[in-house]
């Protein structure tokens, strides 16, 4: 299912267990590993002797079977803290909003395994000849939950939103400013975006100043923002206001009936839904801790999950009242390091040359330091596993497979250090600058389930063990919005911090590494970044194999660079309870969606 897949690289993500940060949510119409496709009617017992798992062990669908009894289906959203609750595609910044935003929203267009744009979601695509012009056309039976009609103004008016000097979201970067007429809107000298022509009450077309290959793979932004119910509401109010956070609307399977602050939302049917009435009549989502997420499956306290917890899934693989799917997810895991700050008025990354981890030896050191395989197995089973570069594997034409990434070489670690000029001067085991000052590393870690303290704590001892005083933030995990905010407002206490990415159906990673990119973290950029981002966007990109040649520099170079050291690939793990059918995880399966989900008897199965 999971037909959620043109977010660019946008959210922070929720990755239960260890530390996160995302730009990009979810990616519901698109493929896992490739060749893998297994027997959706026939579901495998996941149960390993080993307890190590890989993605051969599990489905990606759940076929329709039996009867569809309406009925009530509980979804458990994992995590630890309440969700933020921007419910619009505009403004959030969490995975856990996108979880609950896609239950009833969705973006405009579908893609296939590849993340090339299909004629099967709510509007087609249609480039012009120089790939400079997109004509966009809404389908006519798709509708907004009040019964308008999803309009082109509607797409528009999102652009205009996000376009705006007032606009306080995220989003704003240079694939907007790449559309004519953005720069004059955004600095306020033109009232509208002269890039946007109505055609008529479904069609619009939108012209870009450069033609790039990302933008018919999730370089444009696929979602539409209803004009006629924000009307009377300011921009600079939008993200705060009812019709984000109390009773948002959207054209997807399911309409908010209510929300529960951070806790839960309930969702009626859209009889009106553009693929079809859904088959259950009402979908809870609810936030379950993932320290109790397993008993909560186990009890039929709730149906499904959003995602399950990798350290927790070994012990629960013989959970008997469930179906167990698996794929490959598009994010990864890292170590940021605070190279600089964001300049909000100007939207620019500024690198501070003299930041603590400004010197590329000791990040590397830091990379080299900690055994991610072994992490991966003994903390998560085997379902995180060593990452290599920043593009992950899910990103199946560009994940550059013969690079090796990083071996673990703790000696290696602290020859790199020692050449650097970072000895241990007084004896106390613990390295000093080349400057002869002491050096603490101090590191921010987020708050998950019961293992994020152990990972935090395995970490920090294998730096300790090749001599960097690295210490725990404020002495704790942090509470994840805190957390959050800290990372974003460049918390000059913050030294190097443990995070991940959902990415999204766009490969090109000027969204999280370009000087114009709020999802830059680190705050890095350099000369060579730019020209490969900008080698990636250009004419010759247009051809396959060159755009390929240049990601797998890019790849290569940020590991050279790196202003952030990838450190775990993983799996999406989604258990469904047995009375659960009609559902997958398959990217590009366009057989299935959420109004597919029926329920085959009246109450859950137990375990």
């Amino acid at each position: 299912m999971k037909k959620l897949s043109i977010f660019k690289w946008l959210a922070v993500s929720t990755l239960v267990v260890t530390t996160t940060l995302a730009a990009c949510g979810n990616d519901r119409n698109t493929s896992s590993k490739p060749g893998h496709e297994g027997n959706p009617k026939e579901q495998k017992t996941i149960q390993r002797e080993d307890g190590i798992y890989s993605v051969d062990d599990f489905e990606l669908t759940k076929e329709t079977e039996g009867d569809n009894l309406g009925g009530t289906l509980k979804v458990g959203i994992v995590a630890s803290s309440a969700f933020e609750g921007t419910l619009d595609f505009q403004f959030y910044g969490i995975s856990t909003d996108a979880d609950i935003i896609e239950w009833f929203n969705e973006s405009l267009f579908y893609t296939d395994e590849d993340f090339q744009v299909t004629e099967e979601g709510p509007a087609t695509i249609e480039a012009s000849e120089d790939k400079k012009t997109y004509t966009v056309t809404i389908k006519e039976n798709v509708n907004w939950h009040d019964g308008e009609p999803v309009k082109a103004e509607d797409f528009v008016f999102a652009h205009e939103v996000i376009g705006h000097k007032d606009y306080d979201g995220p989003r704003y970067d240079a694939s907007f400013q790449n559309i004519v007429g953005m720069a004059e809107y955004h600095s306020g000298e033109a009232d509208e975006i002269s890039g946007f022509e109505i055609i008529d009450d479904k069609t619009v077309r939108l012209t870009f100043k450069e033609a790039t290959p990302s933008l018919m793979n999730g370089g444009i932004w696929f979602y539409a923002m209803a004009k006629h119910y924000f009307e009377g509401v300011e921009i600079a109010d939008m993200s705060a206001s009812d019709q984000v956070r109390v009773k948002p609307i959207g054209y997807g399977p399911f309409k908010v009936e209510s929300i529960e602050p951070g806790e839960s939302v309930t969702l009626v049917k859209n009889e009106d839904y553009w693929r079809g009435e859904p088959k259950v009549d009402r979908v809870v989502l609810k936030v379950v801790n993932p320290d109790v997420v397993a008993q909560a499956l186990r009890s039929g306290e709730i149906d499904m999950v959003n995602t399950f917890p990798s350290s927790q899934f070994a012990d629960n693989a013989d959970m008997n009242n469930v179906d167990w799917l698996g794929r490959v997810a598009l994010s990864y895991s890292y170590i940021g390091f605070n190279l600089g700050t964001w300049n909000a008025e100007e939207g620019q990354i500024n690198t501070d040359p003299d930041a603590k981890m400004a010197d590329v030896s000791l990040r590397k050191a830091v990379r080299l330091a900690v055994n991610y395989e072994e992490l991966g197995e003994k903390m998560y089973s085997g379902l995180r596993f060593p990452a290599t570069t920043v593009l992950p594997p899910a990103y199946r034409l560009f994940h550059d497979e013969s690079n090796p990434g990083f071996s673990y070489d703790p000696e290696k670690a602290k020859q790199i250090l020692a050449d650097a000029g970072y000895e241990d001067k007084d004896g106390d085991g613990f390295v000093e600058t080349p400057e002869g000052e002491p050096l603490e590393i101090m590191f921010a870690a987020r708050q998950g389930d019961a293992t994020a303290e152990a990972v935090a704590n395995y970490e920090m001892q294998a730096w300790r063990d090749i001599g960097l005083n690295v210490q725990l933030l404020d002495g704790a995990l942090m509470e994840v919005n805190a957390f959050y905010d800290r990372i974003q407002e460049d918390d000059p206490a913050i030294d190097m911090y443990t995070a991940g990415w959902n990415v999204g159906s766009d490969v090109d990673p000027s969204g999280l590494f370009g000087a114009e990119a709020q999802f830059n973290f680190p705050r890095y950029i350099d000369d060579r970044i730019e020209e490969l981002i900008t080698e990636g966007l250009s004419d010759k990109a247009f051809n396959l194999d060159y755009r390929r040649e240049v990601y797998n520099k890019f790849q290569a170079y940020i590991n050279e660079v790196l202003p952030l050291a990838p450190t775990l690939y993983s799996l999406d793990v989604e258990p469904i309870n047995k009375r659960v059918s009609g559902y997958s995880i398959e990217r590009g399966n366009n057989d299935y969606g959420y109004h597919t989900i029926q329920l085959n008897a009246e109450e859950p199965v137990v375990n």
